[in-house]
């Protein structure tokens, strides 16, 4: 969880590097992912991808990458197979992060399905976190009668969608509890907007646009609205 966070803080506001120029030391910040311009960034979806760790050879079902970085683990279970359940998805996605845990050092979301059913979590979700993504587009929920799994396909992984969720909609937070003996334990956790959250904001930003008359930089506003406590924003230096 330490080095996914410190991750996630190099993906989103850049990593420092120095260089030598005219016999100087200069210092500059270099971006992973170009995140004002979605278009410029590489995506590509991996089926069986395999992860070597410590001799254990494991295959997650997809994995999707962004400028080669390993983001997104999806497990899908068969829905033929009645023992095949979304909650054996989430079992081994747990199974994963034990044998090759190098692979969510860099993860932002995982996705479990049972090929019907399909929810999102983060790296520290429990089982009860998981949620669905009920809308393709923001504007009403999808009918029943289409699978979650191409609902959260549609909504979530369409590349500018994607791009934003990671930018503005993952944050990570401390929580402290006491064991029997009375010792506080520190836990990190890393939390992620649900659909409506996601939508409500973005929304949200769209009216302050509109409402000030003014060109204003879209990350301006979403920085702006952080400072009011909406929902799993976090403020970025640009």
């Amino acid at each position: 969880m330490a080095n996914n966070e410190a991750f996630h803080r190099m993906l989103t506001e850049g990593i420092r590097v120095t260089y030598g120029k005219n016999g100087e030391e200069k210092g500059d910040i270099v971006k992973v992912i170009d995140f004002n311009n979605p278009d410029n960034n590489d995506l590509l979806a991996v089926n069986q991808f395999t992860v070597i760790e410590n001799n254990i050879n494991k295959r997650p079902d997809v994995v999707l990458f962004v400028n080669g970085i390993p983001l997104v683990v999806f497990e899908l279970k068969n829905p033929a197979d009645e023992n095949a359940t979304i909650q054996s998805a989430y079992n081994q996605i747990q199974n994963y992060k034990q044998t090759i845990p190098k692979l969510f050092c860099y993860n932002e979301i995982l996705v479990i399905s049972d090929g019907l059913e399909a929810r999102i979590g983060s790296l520290s979700s429990g089982y009860d976190r998981f949620t669905a993504w009920k809308s393709s587009d923001g504007t009403k929920e999808a009918s029943h009668l289409t699978s979650q799994l191409e609902v959260l396909i549609n909504g979530l992984f369409n590349k500018n969608t994607l791009l934003d969720f990671i930018k503005f909609f993952i944050v990570f937070d401390k929580s402290k509890t006491e064991d029997e003996s009375g010792q506080t334990i520190i836990k990190l956790n890393k939390k992620i907007a649900a659909y409506h959250q996601y939508y409500a904001v973005n929304k949200a930003v769209e009216s302050t646009i509109r409402a000030i008359g003014k060109n204003r930089d879209k990350l301006t506003i979403k920085e702006s609205l952080a400072s009011f406590g909406l929902p799993n924003i976090k403020k970025q230096p640009e």
